[in-house]
């Protein structure tokens, strides 16, 4: 500020030793030094840009989730603790139980997850193969052990802890398991299809 004052101050000034000068009246030295000097430019103010409230990292992060849901619909919270009441023989297969796990109904469809429980023993009517039209199908064993046969792949021993993803379209089939099989399966979408393949 001080700064503009003085050039302000300078300006008045060369403009009044102009103005003697055209009237006729002597010049100083003061007055021939300032006259030299070139008429002092206005001050350039920066234009202040419109500030905009910086949105805090939640409003951020609720935008992003709006914009990434768009098509898959609306997404929510949930949580599923175990209970034994919540396994059912509601599933895909009839030698099995299914706990799901509530992530079908809080994604909008988007995907499923439930816990599978194997009731053995292991029979014909499991042996069958088949595959599944999907985007994402991804296994994990919780506890026990089971034997697949996959496409280009043969067999495969899978135990508590191994984890597998099912390419969509894969042929397969399950040979055995243990009376204690329990596997987490996450499925995209939730609702998808299975093919039996005829022998």
């Amino acid at each position: 500020m001080a700064r503009t004052a003085t050039t302000r101050k300078a300006a008045r000034k060369a403009t009044a030793v102009r103005k003697s000068n055209k009237a006729g009246k002597p010049k100083t030295a003061a007055a021939k030094r300032i006259a030299k000097q070139p008429p002092a430019r206005p001050a350039r103010r920066r234009a202040k840009a419109a500030a905009k409230p910086a949105l805090s990292a939640r409003k951020q992060g609720k935008q992003s989730k709006q914009g990434k849901q768009g098509k898959q619909g609306k997404q929510r919270f949930t949580v599923s603790h175990h209970q034994e009441a919540d396994f059912k023989a509601d599933g895909l297969r009839s030698y099995a139980l299914y706990r799901d796990l509530g992530i079908a109904a809080a994604t909008s469809g988007l995907c499923q997850a439930h816990v599978i429980r194997f009731l053995g023993p292991c029979t014909d009517e499991v042996r069958k193969r088949h595959y599944h039209e999907t985007e994402l199908q991804l296994i994990y064993v919780l506890k026990g052990w089971m034997k697949n046969e996959f496409e280009g792949h043969g067999e495969q021993l899978m135990q508590a802890g191994s984890c597998w993803v099912q390419p969509p379209g894969i042929e397969h089939m399950v040979l055995d398991f243990s009376d204690d099989l329990e596997v987490l399966e996450i499925i995209v979408p939730a609702d998808f299809k299975t093919v039996e393949l005829v022998p």
